[in-house]
This record gives structure tokens, C-alpha cells and sequence, in this order.
């Protein structure tokens, strides 16, 4: 055994030695536990920067719960559009859908303060280009979005954002029904604009997250609703929603052919606009809200002429966060019937696997960044796959 002696006094030099390695502690940036996407098809739990802290009109939040969907898997896998035109790169933290508490305000911030609960917007919008100013703030000429361009995302330990793109949580609203906001405002503004009404005859296409939210608000809006997807089990779901008939596409064909005054494209796919087209009567709207990305070969732009249809395209609910909010406080939306899964971040790797294994039944997965601090799991080696195939983890860096 080398050094002094168990009871002597230290050697002279010892205080300044950690004196000095306090100081390098003290100078090193500070990090944050986050789920980072580093490449196509890998994804790991790492170390990244904190925030700087909030400018004059910017706040601060620790992030509680993150929700993951497929534009998030489209990240994962390289082929959203963000990455396609250049908006975004790798690697990159995602999350766009998320609540959290306030943790700390700008100087000039005067409606959130520490401990609040707030929804964040996805949307970041400037508020002075001329989309702004005509009050067309999904269309922002210097649009970012939080987690797919522009802005760190919100799976992370916290999140900074500018006062106006925040929304209070009320006191009802369990985290586990906030964190659903942001995909629920797309719906709320996609049935406001297609006019929904008493007396409506509704189908929603897509039983994923959206055409769920969409079932339940069309149920209270509207006549009747019927849901139409590919998955037995969402099918189910959808009647537990609210729907009066849960059926596949070719019973949809089958039963429903210009039946409905109003459909709403739910699933992002080609072929279920021309279905919704194909449902609607004389005189029906279809409110596009799934991002289909292949084109229509069966789309005949004469049949909106001939049969006076109307297909309006709902690209984001940002006017809608605070409405929404209320709606679930309400029980007009509900969300615990659309999870699947809460898991820590540790688990970020698996809970993309559960996303690209196609699974059946409830859509959502949710990570909890209350649990941040857990430990990363030991790295188990994986075999990279395609896009639908496993993603790899590792130890955060």
C-alpha cells in the first residue's frame, strides 16, 4: 500500500489538486439524459447539452411524458421528409408530442411560472411573416417544429420554448391525457374546418391515434360515426370510442358507398383517400388529415367537379391546444384506451421496436422523463434491420 499512513495528515499539495478539479467540474457544460437518433435504424439513450437558460421570453420545462408515432419512426428510419429535403439531419432528439413542468421563466415571461404543468406546442411560429400576420400560423414562412426540424425535441430531461408556444394544463388533466394534446388538436381543427355537425353522417378511415381522437369527437358532433380500418383490434377500439360500426376496408366498400356527408382520411395512406372519396354522397367533404406520401393513381379529379365534393387538408391544430385541453377535461376526449405502453427512457430503443413491429391494438407509446435518471440497461448487441427491422441501443456518451 502506497501513500501516507491511515491517521497522518494529508500531503501540502492534496487541497489545491481538488481545488483545481472542482474548477473543471464546475466549468463543464452541463448535460441532459435524452434519446438521441443517431443514424437510420439507431437510436440510443445518450448525454447532449442542457439548454442554455430560458431567454427574456423563453421557459424552461422538465419534460414528464413523451409520446412516439410514425413520424417519429419515419425519422428512425431516414425517410421523413425532413430529413429528404435537408430540414433536418442526424443525429437528432425527436419528440413533438409532450407535456412537462415549468422549471424556469425569462425575465419578460408573465404567464407560466416554476411547477406549472404545460402542454408544448410543436408548432414554433414567428408571429411576424405575412402567414402570421393573416393569423395562418400553421404556415408560418419560418416555421420550426419541436423534435423533426428546427428544434431539439422534447425526449429529453427538458425543453426550451418561447412563452407563446406553451399551454397550461388544467388541474383535471392527468399527464397521461395531456400528452396526447398534440396529435388531438389536428382532429379538433380538422372537424372544425370540415364543418362537423348535427346531422352528419361520419366514417373515419385509419384507427391509429388520430382516427381514434377522431371517433370520439365525431361521436359527440355528429349524427353518427363509423370507423373503418385494417387492424381487428383497432376495430375494437374504435367501438369502445364511440363508433357505431367497426369495419374493414372492403366491408366499407361493400356497405357504405356513398353513404356519408363527411370523411375523415385518418391513416396517411393513398388508397384511403380514394376510399373516404369513394364513401362520400353527393355534396360530401373529406378532411384530409393523415400525410399520405404515395400518389393516388385511382384519383379522378372530375369527381369532385361531377359530384360536388369537397376535400379540405388539415395540416395542424396550433390555434386549438388550449380548446383541446378542455375537451379532455371534459371526458369528450379520452386517452387512456389509446396506450399501449409507458416506459422509461432507458427503454427508448424497445419502445421503437414496439412502433415498427406493427402491433396490434392500442397505438400510443409514451416515455416517462420522470424516470430519466434511471440507469441505461447493460447494451445488447442487435442485428440492424431494414426499415421495419430492430434498432440498436447503447450507452449514453
Amino acid at each position: 500500500m502506497t501513500g501516507p499512513a491511515a491517521g497522518t495528515a494529508a500531503p501540502a499539495e492534496a487541497p489545491a489538486a481538488t481545488a483545481s478539479a472542482g474548477a473543471r467540474d464546475a466549468a463543464a457544460p452541463a448535460t441532459m439524459a435524452a434519446l438521441r437518433i443517431e443514424a437510420p435504424h439507431r437510436v440510443a439513450l445518450a448525454r447532449v447539452p442542457r439548454p442554455a437558460p430560458p431567454g427574456p421570453d423563453e421557459v424552461a420545462v422538465r419534460t414528464s411524458l413523451v409520446g412516439l408515432c410514425g413520424t417519429d419512426l419515419e425519422l428512425l428510419h431516414g425517410s421523413a421528409s425532413y430529413l429528404r429535403d435537408g430540414r433536418a439531419r442526424f443525429p437528432l432528439v425527436p419528440g413533438h408530442e409532450w407535456c412537462g413542468t415549468v422549471a424556469e421563466v425569462g425575465r419578460d415571461v408573465t404567464g407560466f411560472a416554476p411547477g406549472d404543468r404545460v402542454v408544448g406546442h410543436t408548432m414554433v411560429h414567428c408571429g411576424l411573416c405575412r402567414m402570421c400576420r393573416r393569423g395562418h400560423r400553421p404556415l408560418c414562412e419560418r416555421l420550426t417544429e419541436v423534435g423533426l426540424y428546427g428544434r431539439p425535441g422534447a425526449a429529453a430531461e427538458y425543453v426550451l420554448l418561447p412563452e407563446r408556444s406553451l399551454s397550461r394544463i388544467p388541474g383535471q388533466v392527468p399527464d397521461r391525457e395531456a400528452v396526447l394534446t398534440e396529435p388531438a388538436v389536428t382532429v379538433v381543427a380538422g372537424l372544425e374546418q370540415s364543418r362537423c355537425r348535427l346531422g352528419d353522417r361520419v366514417v373515419v378511415l385509419g384507427t391509429g391515434t388520430i382516427g381514434l381522437l377522431a371517433v370520439q369527437l365525431a361521436a359527440r358532433l355528429g349524427e353518427s360515426v363509423d370507423a373503418v380500418g385494417i387492424d381487428p383490434a383497432g376495430r375494437r377500439l374504435a367501438l369502445r370510442c364511440g363508433a357505431r360500426r367497426a369495419l374493414s376496408p372492403a366491408q366499407a366498400r361493400a356497405a357504405g358507398i356513398a353513404r356519408y356527408s363527411l370523411a375523415v382520411e385518418a391513416a396517411g395512406v393513398a388508397e384511403t383517400f380514394t376510399l373516404g372519396l369513394d364513401l362520400l354522397e353527393p355534396g360530401g367533404r373529406l378532411a384530409v388529415i393523415g400525410v399520405a406520401g404515395s400518389p393516388c393513381p385511382d384519383f379522378t379529379p372530375g369527381q369532385l367537379a361531377l359530384r360536388g365534393l369537397e376535400v379540405i387538408g388539415v395540416r395542424h391544430g396550433l390555434d386549438h391546444y388550449d380548446r383541446t385541453l378542455r375537451l379532455f377535461r371534459d371526458g369528450v376526449l379520452a386517452a387512456e384506451p389509446l396506450i399501449a405502453a409507458v416506459l422509461p427512457p432507458s427503454a427508448g430503443p424497445e419502445a421503437f421496436r414496439l412502433l415498427a413491429g406493427g402491433r396490434s391494438g392500442p397505438p400510443k407509446v409514451l416515455l416517462d422523463f420522470g424516470r430519466a435518471a434511471d440507469p441505461p440497461p447493460i447494451p445488447r448487441p442487435t442485428t440492424p434491420g431494414g426499415p421495419a427491422g430492430p434498432v440498436t441501443e447503447g450507452d449514453p456518451t
